[in-house]
């Protein structure tokens, strides 16, 4: 494995960084998927279930409890 230096304006780190966190990942990892994908590494199935698991990763907020009842389904639809 090789190791990279890359230089990025401050801005721009800090936001990687916030977007990492938000991921449960590191800048560094991040970096590396995308020069994955870059390098043609990434089959399409493996980008798919890639995005799948970063935006199962941000639904945070749901429980079952939330959903609406059958009538109220109903009722919606009739209006």
């Amino acid at each position: 494995m090789k190791n990279v230096t890359v230089s990025v304006p401050d801005d721009v780190y800090r936001t990687a960084r916030i977007r990492a966190a938000e991921r449960s990942s590191s800048v560094s990892a991040l970096v590396a998927e995308y020069l994955r994908a870059l390098a043609g590494g990434d089959t399409e199935f493996a980008r798919l279930e890639a995005q799948q698991r970063r935006i199962q990763a941000e639904i945070t907020g749901f429980r079952a409890a939330d959903r609406l009842t059958r009538d109220d389904v109903h009722d919606r639809a009739l209006r």
